[in-house]
């Protein structure tokens, strides 16, 4: 997780690449590119900061505080009809898995199966329920591809029933979230999922099973992150899901349950912290008034908030989380964060909650919750020792003496701490889950000793994919957490922070580029063997991701957009401003005022067209000499591809991100005369953010969109779309790229939460 804010690079460079090493979760065998991550803590400045508020800011907009859970539901709906219609293919192909499977990205929740020997559960935060039969070595989608694939919460009775709670608590701040659609249960160890209800509490933070009774469960609903009131609070079931009650409200309609404890020896002892947070489009308040430790000692009929030194309700105060240890149900500990992310404090309590000790070496705890403690807010209880215990962190953080002294782990594992597991059947086997996947201890999670790694976990978060067209096996792209990857190379890490923008030369494969967040850029002339920082650009302003593209006829004339266009002709060693500023200019606002695509004319490589996230479309026919508005007439949103057909510079489609009211909405757009008018060719697309166009190279009149909910494919020019291919979750297509290989069409996917998909479209007919 990390996050950075939209300004010039000239700043960003200057500041410590160790220290934004260590807050931003880069790996450490990565090739680190000029870093632009380190501006944590800076909120209030102009634009989007981090990938959630770019996630945000072009699905909603500045005018638009909708419910994004009840908008996606209703473009899924929208996608089931489409895809029950009328095909295009006369018999569907379906889509196939690229992995890659060997890294693992972001885990919110583990749990170790109690009754079956070596299994493994892992809730990812966009990639569904992950399992593994052979001790964490491996895992293996365990979830339903049609149903919402955030996953908050996870648990299991004796009896191997899973309990999953969808849509994530962790808001999201470097990082996007996703809400989901209640809680889901399994009877069959994951293969198949029923809901059980609560499918208005948007996201949910722990789910909790009473052991003396299994159909007692609690779960801990944050609530909706955007949209006050709704189903958030404490919740319980007696029946296994059938009947839920909500037995502990907030204080206020922006507060809800983050994390629950039972006491072991009394579960009608009861341990909740609540939290008043929301997020805006241009800002976010993840502390308040209705933040705090609750307890009952009566199953739930009545709650008391806990005092002592425990934080008052106040302003400031804002996630906490709460443990109890199983082995002495005495021992309770609590961890705050303040309103802005930053450390609170640490308390331990010896007699059940009724009086606390804040712990006063708290220098480690500090520093491990950087600036964003509301992304973690978790404390984990050795089983058998009750004064071992793990907080989750940039790093993780161990103390074998209640928190009287603290280890931290070292490179050992990938940073931005999560879960963690005990495994009851095995003694000193300990599951870890963080940004990065999965990782085994067998000496009780001593942050000394040796981990393993899960050498397969599928749930990466891909921004952008690229293809070699000499060889179609060679796939990059760039991952949430997780830098940019290559799959020549084991999808190994060529390029740090954020991996954004990825290209390879279409000529010639060993020359790929990649970026990270805020338009920081590498090239390399081995394959990301070795690798270069681009030449100078100039822009006043730089987006999260940052558009670089190639001219189609020369990939050595390449573009870069800021708010100006830059120009290379040297292949991104040197580059020169062809344009003033093409945004709106820096309003403060929801969106960066930046280019967001960029689109070269292959027939008259003097013509460029460019969207701009402020929703504003330009083209210029010499090179930048001059520029002509185009798209005035056009929805004033996120613009989010530009796409000219191949043998035809005037002939060019828009597409636009952003949910907008009523059932249907124009995301894609087409002129045949170079923009001096539009048609909108949105057709019976799903009423959800589009997030790329690409046309067939074998055949112009095949169009391919990829958007929040699934990639669709129209051959009339948009008058009709049908789903494109079978078997693909229900998971957003960030990116498409196209190659041919063998006569056959082949279209990328990259998704974010389930790495990348291909789909074999095959020969064009003639």
């Amino acid at each position: 997780m990390r996050s950075s804010l939209g300004f010039s690079l000239t700043v960003l460079l200057a500041l410590s690449l160790a220290a934004s090493a260590h807050a931003h979760g880069r790996p450490a065998d990565v090739v680190i590119g000029p870093d632009v991550a380190a501006l944590e803590a800076l909120e209030g400045a102009a634009g989007p900061s981090g990938a959630d508020e770019w996630f945000l800011a072009q699905r909603l907009g500045p005018r638009q505080t909708g419910d994004l859970v009840a908008l996606e539901r209703r473009a899924r709906a929208q996608a089931e009809r489409v895809s029950g219609g009328a095909s295009t293919f006369a018999a569907l192909p379906a889509w196939q898995s690229m992995g890659p499977t060997n890294l693992g990205g972001r885990v919110t929740d583990l749990v170790v199966d109690p009754s079956v020997a070596n299994t493994v559960y892992a809730a990812t935060a966009s990639g569904g329920v992950w399992k593994s039969t052979d001790s964490g070595s491996t895992f293996n989608y365990a979830w339903d591809a049609a149903i919402t694939q955030a996953i908050g919460a996870i648990a299991i009775t004796s009896a191997g029933v899973l309990y999953a709670g969808t849509g994530e608590a962790n808001p999201g701040g470097g990082s996007a979230s996703f809400p989901g659609t209640g809680v889901y249960r399994s009877t069959d160890r994951g293969v198949t999922w029923q809901s059980v209800g609560l499918t208005g509490t948007n996201r949910i933070g722990r789910i909790v099973i009473d052991p003396t009774n299994e159909n007692r469960i609690l779960v801990a609903a944050t609530g909706n992150l955007y949209v006050p009131g709704g189903d958030r609070g404490l919740y319980r079931t007696t029946d296994g899901g059938a009947n839920w009650t909500r037995i502990l409200a907030g204080a206020n309609s922006t507060t809800g349950a983050s994390d629950v404890a039972l006491d072991p020896a009394d579960s009608n002892r009861i341990y909740v912290t609540m939290w008043d947070h929301q997020r805006m489009p241009g800002s976010r308040r993840y502390g308040g008034v209705g933040s705090g430790l609750f307890r009952s000692t009566d199953g739930g009929t009545s709650f008391t908030r806990l005092a002592g030194t425990l934080p008052a309700s106040g302003t400031n105060v804002g996630r906490m989380g709460v443990a109890v240890a199983k082995s002495d149900a005495n021992r309770v500990y609590a961890i705050a964060a303040n309103a802005t992310g930053n450390f609170l404090g640490f308390w331990t309590s010896t007699n059940r909650g009724d009086t606390w000790t804040k712990i006063t070496n708290t220098t480690a705890l500090n520093s491990s919750q950087s600036t964003f403690g509301w992304w973690f807010s978790r404390i984990f209880v050795d089983p058998v020792a009750p004064q071992h215990i793990f907080v989750p962190g940039v790093p993780m953080l161990e103390s074998s003496n209640a928190g009287g002294s603290w280890t931290s782990n070292s490179s050992s594992f990938h940073v931005d701490q999560h879960a963690v597991a005990f495994d009851p059947r095995v003694a000193n086997r300990v599951f870890f889950g963080n940004d990065g996947g999965i990782y085994r201890s067998t000496a009780n999670g001593s942050l000394s000793g040796s981990w393993t790694k899960t050498t397969r976990l599928g749930n990466m978060q891909f921004y952008t994919v690229a293809v070699s067209q000499q060889d179609v096996t060679r796939v990059s792209g760039g991952l949430q957490d997780n830098g940019s990857v290559r799959s020549w190379s084991a999808w190994g890490s060529y390029y740090g922070g954020d991996g954004l923008q990825n290209l390879i030369d279409p000529t010639n494969h060993q020359k790929v580029y990649a970026c990270s967040q805020n338009g920081s850029c590498g090239r390399s002339t081995n394959g990301g063997n070795s690798m270069s920082g681009f030449g100078s650009t100039t822009s006043d302003r730089r987006a999260w991701l940052t558009p670089v593209v190639f001219d189609p006829s020369n990939p050595a004339i390449m573009y870069y957009g800021g708010n100006r266009l830059n120009r290379s002709t040297n292949s991104a060693q040197t580059w020169t401003a062809i344009s003033g500023d093409l945004s709106r200019g820096s309003s403060g606002s929801t969106s960066y005022n930046t280019i967001s695509t960029i689109a070269v004319a292959k027939t008259s490589a003097a013509t460029v067209y460019v969207g701009t996230d402020d929703g504003r479309i330009w083209v210029t026919r010499n090179t930048g000499s001059t520029w002509t508005e185009i798209g005035t007439a056009l929805p004033q949103r996120w613009v989010t591809r530009l796409t000219v057909d191949p043998t035809d510079a005037n002939l060019v489609y828009a597409t636009f991100s952003g949910y907008t009211t009523g059932d249907s909405a124009a995301h894609v757009y087409r002129t045949t005369n170079g923009g001096a008018s539009w048609q909108q060719i949105s057709g019976n697309l799903p009423n959800a953010p589009v997030n790329d166009l690409v046309l067939d190279p074998q055949n112009r009149n095949a169009i391919y969109v990829g958007t929040d909910v699934g990639v669709f494919t129209s051959t009339d020019a948009g008058a009709t779309w049908s789903a494109a291919g079978t078997g693909l979750p229900v998971v957003s297509v960030m990116d498409l790229a196209t190659a041919v290989s063998g006569g056959r069409t082949l279209i990328t996917a990259g998704t974010y939460g389930l790495g990348v998909y291909r789909l074999d479209v095959g020969a064009p007919v003639l």
